[in-house]
């Protein structure tokens, strides 16, 4: 059974810590929509969803992008 992936828990972290550009700097670079998945259940499950609509947008836009077809792929 794979671990999971830490990744979430240091984006809350930064939200924690009141530093919402640092996460959405992260949710910008997320590794994968897994990953992203865990983050918005991990927001829920703390009550934050909606606290800071920067970061709510960010993942939006970021599941958006990851889970869009790639129109290049390089050989």
């Amino acid at each position: 059974m794979a671990t999971p992936s830490p990744w979430p828990g240091k984006v809350m972290a930064l939200l924690r810590a009141n530093n919402p550009a640092g996460a959405i700097a992260q949710i910008k670079v997320a590794p994968g929509v897994k990953e992203l998945r865990a983050l918005e259940k991990a927001l829920a499950a703390a009550q934050l969803t909606g606290k800071w609509k920067d970061v709510d947008v960010a993942i939006t836009e970021s599941l958006q992008a990851l889970s869009a077809p790639r129109l290049h792929r390089s050989p």
